[in-house]
């Protein structure tokens, strides 16, 4: 099998680019993943950025992460066609190796964009799903895949969602980025036991791991209990290095390991230490795992099939209402109490959303994610 190439998610930012200076001045940097969409409305990019960019590009180690696509949003938005065509663009500059969205939805206001928030598992949701990717395909002409989502509602959600990935990717063998501190949210949120979770996954379709840091939350509903929040404001928690060590040799098709942490949780310089001496530990077990992969060729392509784009953006106008309906509880509920009353009266109630399935403290911490990103909307 090819080598796992050891990565880091560096963009322009003053604190990453300063936490993965060390970092790439010893070269040990071997592919970088960027959020370009994070440029679409920066008028100036500075020259030595681009040259940065440029130079991994041209070795055939760049790849590129999306973040404002809301890719399961019910209504075709202009936005998502604007977003498109920048990303043409940004391809037509720079080569991708492979380029990278979110799962979720984030419509409603701006405060969506830090939040991807979960769907229902339905044939809709998965032929909306099945389109959107097919058009990031065409605009990028790469391989196209997606991140495993942090956040969800119950363990129903969670147990399904490994399948559902699979088959949203299929039409555009298309890969997984496998979080695994978004695991690790999941294990810890909904108490499953971590051989259960990722039996559920085809991890012959991960060609990308993600390993990051994040938060806990205390709730206020339920005494005692914390929730994990993928907040990438922190070092990587131990456990998620030992689920590292633990998934990496099961992924035959792996060709990237990416380290990340936001400009936030590096203003420090305890802080770009312990950046440096995670990607240290990131890097040992890549090496150590390398050791025994064998050089035997794998098909890691997962090139874009033949066909092209031919038909309308899918829509489903009763999910985008529904999809407005809860962003507008989630931003103005005064209380978790509030936002479930106004959720029983609302059009989600007794639906595929399965809301009365909810976990409360989940419900909560959406809450709390939904006035954390209105704040910062304003």
């Amino acid at each position: 099998m090819p080598r796992i190439l050891p990565a880091v998610a560096c963009n322009l930012d003053t604190n990453i680019l300063t936490a993965c200076l060390p970092l790439l001045e010893e070269s040990r940097v071997e592919a970088i993943e960027w959020s370009f969409d994070a440029l679409f409305k920066v008028k100036q990019v500075p020259d030595w950025f681009l040259e940065l960019l440029t130079a991994f590009s041209k070795e055939g180690r760049l790849i590129g992460h999306g973040v404002f696509f809301s890719l399961f949003s019910g209504k075709w938005l202009p936005k998502q066609e604007t977003w498109l065509q920048q990303l043409q663009q940004t391809t037509a500059a720079f080569r991708f190796d492979h380029v990278t969205e979110h799962f979720g939805f984030m419509t409603g206001r701006d405060f969506h964009h830090g939040a991807p928030l979960n769907i229902p598992y339905t044939q809709s949701t998965l032929a909306i799903g099945q389109d959107r990717l097919l058009r990031i395909q065409t605009a990028c002409c790469c391989p196209v895949g997606l991140e495993n989502l942090a956040f969800s509602y119950c363990l129903d959600e969670v147990k399904q969602h490994g399948e559902f990935l699979d088959a949203l990717l299929e039409p555009v063998n298309g890969f997984i980025i496998l979080d695994l501190h978004n695991l690790y949210c999941q294990l810890n949120n909904f108490d499953i036991a971590f051989d259960e979770l990722i039996a559920l996954y085809p991890l012959d379709k991960v060609r990308e791991i993600h390993i990051s840091g994040g938060s806990w939350e205390d709730s206020y509903i339920i005494p005692g209990r914390k929730v994990r929040r993928d907040t990438h404001d922190d070092s990587v928690p131990p456990e998620v290095f030992r689920l590292l060590e633990i998934v990496i040799g099961r992924c035959p098709n792996l060709k990237y390991v990416v380290m990340e942490q936001l400009g936030n949780g590096l203003a420090t310089e305890d802080s770009r230490t312990s950046f440096y001496r995670d990607f240290l530990r990131l890097e040992a077990i890549v090496n150590e795992s390398n050791t025994g992969r064998f050089s035997d060729p794998v098909d890691m392509s997962f090139l874009p099939p033949l066909s092209g784009m031919t038909h309308l953006p899918i829509e489903d106008e009763t999910l985008y209402q529904q999809q407005l309906e809860l962003s507008a509880i989630l931003e103005t509920a005064g209380s978790y109490g509030e936002a479930k009353q106004r959720l029983d009266q609302s059009t989600l109630a007794h639906s595929a959303w399965q809301i009365e399935n909810w976990e409360p403290y989940m419900l909560e911490t959406a809450i709390n994610i939904a006035r954390k990103w209105a704040t910062v909307a304003r």
